[in-house]
């Protein structure tokens, strides 16, 4: 690497004829949703191990669960920072790996964006509703 490039974890590098701009909101939505992720994941075990070393059945989890808003509105989040952490990190496969940099590309990952939206949001109102 010569002195004038940028490691990969520098910053965001934008496509030749992408919007530099785009591409920064996007390096800096996935880095926020990445530390949203990790506290999300990190409550989320520390909730499973309690709920194994407690002995608790699936049962009874569901019936702490049920009706409560705080449980839906974590999950809420989390299912937000997935919907926005993974297609990012999709695009920026495909960019790479298939050199795929057509406008097609942002729509079938905003596709993907929504469907994981929609039905993370969708167990977690079947787990908490």
């Amino acid at each position: 690497m010569s002195s004038g490039q940028a490691g990969y974890a520098a910053g965001p590098a934008a496509a030749p004829g992408t919007n530099a701009k785009f591409e920064t909101w996007l390096w800096i939505a996935q880095r926020a949703s990445a530390v949203v992720l990790a506290l999300c994941v990190l409550v989320h075990l520390v909730t499973i191990i309690y709920a194994v070393r407690h002995g608790l059945t699936g049962a009874a989890i569901l019936g702490r669960t049920r009706g409560n808003g705080v449980g839906l509105a974590f999950y809420t989040l989390y299912v937000l920072a997935i919907a926005v952490h993974a297609p990012i990190g999709l695009r920026t496969l495909c960019q790479e790996w298939l050199g795929w940099r057509a406008a097609s590309l942002n729509w079938v990952v905003g596709a993907v964006a929504l469907a994981l939206f929609v039905f993370g949001l969708r167990a977690g109102w079947a787990v908490f509703a």
